[in-house]
């Protein structure tokens, strides 16, 4: 399937045309081969406004994809369109219904899944983080799909393959063939943070044996989505995602939550093992992320239990771990991160996969001693206003005249 950039008439408003200069040898007037001219590269007024321009045509072509309800033209008129975008809930549900319709949704011609990669290609930041929303709504409605469809009836999802694609693609090209490494210092050594339980032998030459440890392997180019290659590129995807996390909106973090919960498929009561009081807890997350629907449709696409090997999984954890553990996250989206990190390690003591079983077990317990702190510090709060006793009123003085 070729993806091509959609053309818009009349161009951009900061379009160079071409004038008569009676001294072309003048370096004010000097324009490069492609027409542009050299003030523009160093003026901030016209960067600006072309990055204006671009939001606000890419606004306007994505509200003539969504149904007439959606009306999403006051947001091309704010100072920062692509900005608007981003934090519009209206316009993540409008994209969202869309995106969870039944087929052709998710197809080669979609033309939502056509805006998405089209808007990805585009220079301006602002814009890839729109694309970026969406990240954890396409991974979750691909994997769910992708794993569900029986292989008697296939349903092409090639416009959902495409968008992840590109964003693989340049991820690729950021990392330029090499592998992401950490540096692992031997403990055994004493450093600025710590002095080793067993000293070493003075008179023995001390030999640092730092380890260098794996994070990412290289990246390979790739043209299609193989089925041996389709957890790694997801994977790249949702580190994308993860990247520019602190600037996405919490309704893309829910829906991510909810996929990664129904991902793990795992609801048995392993999963309250280090939770006393989880059980109630655990009820009424679930109860509300289940009425959080995708949409307004009552086609809302669930996820479905999907195989999670580690390149998927290392993502997903690291992501949930923000909405866990960052501080300007709203509660429902820590509660609905719990649920999910729970389910996961069910998931992980069920496989006896020890690097899950590690990982989600230290992300729960991060997560009881946040709420244990915060819950400690509230109650500290409460008692102190209790106890303040509150300062008496000074009597009121009137002045009369005689």
């Amino acid at each position: 399937m070729d993806f091509h950039r959609n053309h818009i008439p009349g161009g951009s408003p900061s379009s160079s045309t071409s004038s008569s200069d009676p001294n072309p040898s003048n370096p004010s007037r000097h324009r490069h081969h492609n027409g542009g001219d050299h003030r523009h590269d160093t003026d901030p007024m016209h960067s600006w406004w072309e990055s204006v321009s671009k939001a606000r045509s890419r606004i306007h072509i994505l509200t003539s994809l969504l149904p007439p309800t959606a009306s999403l033209s006051s947001l091309a008129d704010s100072d920062r369109p692509a900005r608007s975008l981003l934090a519009s809930p209206e316009a993540y549900s409008a994209v969202s219904a869309a995106l969870s319709s039944p087929p052709p949704a998710g197809s080669g011609s979609d033309p939502l899944c056509h805006w998405l990669y089209d808007t990805y290609q585009s220079s301006d930041p602002d814009l890839r983080l729109v694309v970026l929303s969406f990240v954890p709504l396409l991974s979750g409605l691909y994997l769910s799909l992708i794993h569900s469809l029986s292989s008697e009836s296939p349903t092409s999802l090639a416009g959902f393959e495409a968008v992840l694609l590109s964003l693989y693609a340049a991820e690729t090209k950021s990392r330029s063939g090499k592998p992401i490494l950490i540096s692992i210092p031997d403990l055994s050594q004493p450093s600025l943070y710590h002095t080793p339980k067993n000293k070493s032998n003075p008179n023995l030459p001390s030999q640092s044996q730092s380890s260098v440890g794996v994070i990412s392997a290289p990246l390979e180019p790739q043209m299609a989505v193989k089925s041996t290659k389709r957890a790694s590129i997801v994977g790249i995807a949702l580190d994308c995602y993860y990247k520019e996390i602190s600037q996405m909106p919490s309704w893309s973090k829910l829906d991510f939550c909810r996929f990664a919960a129904d991902w793990a498929g795992q609801d048995c009561p392993c999963k309250s093992e280090f939770d006393e009081t989880y059980t109630s807890f655990s009820d009424e997350v679930v109860e509300e992320m289940g009425s959080l629907v995708i949409g307004d449709n009552g086609n809302a696409l669930k996820g479905v239990r999907i195989p999670l090997p580690w390149e998927l999984l290392q993502p997903v954890l690291r992501i949930l771990g923000h909405c866990l553990l960052a501080p300007l996250n709203a509660e429902e989206v820590k509660d609905a991160a719990s649920v999910a990190v729970r389910c996961l390690y069910a998931r992980g003591s069920h496989e006896l996969a020890p690097q899950a079983i590690l990982a989600t077990r230290s992300l729960i317990q991060l997560d009881k001693r946040a709420r244990e702190v915060a819950k400690a510090a509230a109650m500290a709060s409460a008692n102190s206003n209790a106890n303040t006793p509150s300062k008496a009123k000074k009597p009121e003085i009137l002045l009369v005249s005689k």
